[in-house]
């Protein structure tokens, strides 16, 4: 039994649907007795909104049930409120073209130093906002199961072992901030296994504008948040998925809990429930009773 939350914020695939195409049914009507209660949910994700609930989360809540709905997306480009029913950006983070294409140029140099130096194939993913997706497997194709695997972080220990690279994913991290440097830009840098996303920002953006602004508008505090993710587990030791970065300076009062079933280290403060998608519905009914 957990303590009952005031804000519970969330990653979206792998925590509350199991891929990008599965049916949204289960989760929305788990979110939607916290949301006619005043609860504030914030989903948090490197999707767009397209790709959340095929574009129409809106449809399935009433519009004072979207008063209390947030969403951090784009891997910290969007961050969407909503008014009058309609998702509305209140702050976009998405950089300039220039700033854009100076990450496209630190990409590709990583790609291009990969091959050089370790003969490391890669392919890089450039449509993203405000980011690049440095595709280390290329090999591995997740279909519509789009968060990390166990296999994967094996994979890709792996394969940094057999190509040479002995500073593992942190030379790599190393690698892109130091590219990044010489662009002008400090990156942000996370892993899920598969892709190295290079880009300006993070979930830590999405996660401190969001609560900055329902805590400025509420009387919450920071300890009354909860936050759920199934990306918390460290890929080796010392870097985390993406999902650690929801942890930030503002964020650290509140609890953090773990859905994924892979075994490995999680960052200080997060404790590991397991169980995935089921859990992380299991626990909304919860807290709505």
């Amino acid at each position: 039994m957990f303590k009952k939350y005031n804000a519970i914020f969330f990653d979206w695939d792998g925590t509350a649907v199991l891929s990008r195409t599965a049916p949204v049914d289960r989760a929305v009507n788990a979110m939607r007795p916290l949301l006619k209660k005043g609860i504030k949910l914030v989903l948090v994700s490197g999707n767009t909104i397209e790709n959340i609930a095929d574009g129409k989360i809106e449809s399935y809540f009433t519009e004072k049930e979207l008063s209390n709905l947030y969403l951090g997306l784009g891997r910290g480009a969007y961050n969407y409120e909503f008014i009058n029913g309609k998702p509305h950006i209140f702050k976009n983070m998405v950089p300039s073209k220039e700033e854009l294409l100076k990450i496209h140029k630190v990409c590709f140099e990583v790609h291009q130093e990969l091959k050089r130096r370790y003969d490391f194939d890669t392919d890089i993913i450039f449509s993203r906002p405000n980011y690049c997706k440095v595709d280390l497997m290329v090999n591995n194709f997740r279909d519509q199961s789009l968060f990390m695997q166990e296999s994967e972080v094996k994979r890709l220990r792996n394969l940094l072992q057999i190509h040479g690279m002995t500073g593992g994913l942190k030379e790599l991290i190393e690698l892109a901030e130091k590219t990044g440097c010489q662009y002008g830009v400090k990156v942000k840098t996370t892993c899920d296994a598969k892709y190295l996303e290079i880009g300006n920002t993070s979930k830590s953006d999405n996660v401190d504008c969001i609560l900055e602004k329902i805590c400025l508008e509420t009387t919450l505090s920071p300890r009354e948040c909860v936050y759920l993710g199934d990306e918390y587990v460290g890929i080796e030791k010392g870097v985390f998925g993406s999902d650690s970065f929801m942890r930030t300076k503002k964020s650290i009062q509140g609890d953090f809990f773990d859905v994924s079933e892979v075994a490995g280290e999680r960052p200080e403060g997060v404790k590991r429930i397991g169980g995935g998608v089921e859990t992380f519905l299991h626990f909304l009914k919860e807290q709505a009773e």
